[in-house]
């Protein structure tokens, strides 16, 4: 009993160490910032978007095969360049073909952000792809207010308009050729298995759980320094809960053993 109540209490340390205190300043008119999935939700017919050619495109009407949807803005001082790192070395590593199993559309979240700064964007991470790709399947869009909100509501990506910069989460999402939303990948690396499998599923209108959020659990934003920092606390709290249970259910099934033989 005294080991059960002496565990109870260590529980308890850990959940209030790890958790997340209330911060006012992370939430936008929407809801927490953060990634809030939308599976199966189809992509309406009016968001009109502008391309790195200065074109006015229709998101919907851009879809045709399935597509890897990535939320960015072009200035970001942090998770941005990560991810879309991490999204040119998985195209390079998949033996999916980009333009021919599937295609890329990066959207820009910061309406201050220019078709042209989306072209030069294009240029410097399609230089970082390590095989030959279509490089027409890789779309680069920009929009107004408006148009950006709608996309972000309907794919779930909540963020946070803070100084100069933008709180906010990393992740791709994939869509299906008929514009429904089928995957999410949290993250800024990605496994070559996992794009295919969800590029595989999206072609024949199947949607997927997501089975991992590491992001959302070992990262937080650091306001100060304006990127995502690796939270120690959380991390540690989670190991030091993990211990605590092992050695609870190894304690409790001791007595048993010893009274079983």
């Amino acid at each position: 009993m005294n080991f059960r109540i002496l565990l109870s209490i260590l529980m308890v340390g850990v959940f209030s160490a790890s958790g997340q205190t209330f911060d006012p300043k992370k939430f936008s008119s929407d809801g927490p910032v953060g990634i809030y999935e939308h599976l199966d939700e189809i992509l309406p017919n009016d968001i009109w978007l502008v391309n790195q050619d200065s074109t006015l495109v229709n998101l919907k009407s851009l879809i045709t095969k399935p597509t890897v949807v990535s939320f960015v803005y072009y200035n970001c001082p942090g998770l941005c360049s990560p991810l879309l790192d991490g999204l040119a070395e998985v195209i390079s590593r998949s033996d999916l073909e980009l333009g021919k199993d599937y295609q890329v559309i990066t959207i820009s979240f910061n309406p201050s952000d220019t078709p042209t700064l989306g072209k030069k964007k294009k240029h410097n991470y399609l230089k970082q792809i390590k095989k030959p790709v279509d490089t027409a399947s890789w779309i680069w869009l920009t929009g107004d207010s408006v148009n950006i909100t709608k996309a972000t509501q309907t794919f779930g990506f909540r963020y946070l308009h803070q100084g100069k910069d933008y709180v906010h989460a990393a992740a791709i999402m994939v869509v299906s050729p008929h514009g429904k939303i089928t995957r999410y990948l949290h993250g800024t690396y990605f496994l070559p298995f996992d794009l295919k499998m969800a590029i595989v599923e999206a072609s024949q209108e199947k949607s997927g759980p997501t089975i991992s959020k590491v992001l959302k659990f070992c990262f937080s934003y650091d306001a100060e320094g304006k990127k995502y920092v690796f939270n120690i606390t959380k991390v540690t709290g989670a190991l030091v809960l993990g211990a605590a249970l092992l050695l609870f259910l190894i304690l409790w099934l001791k007595p048993k053993q010893k009274l079983n033989t």
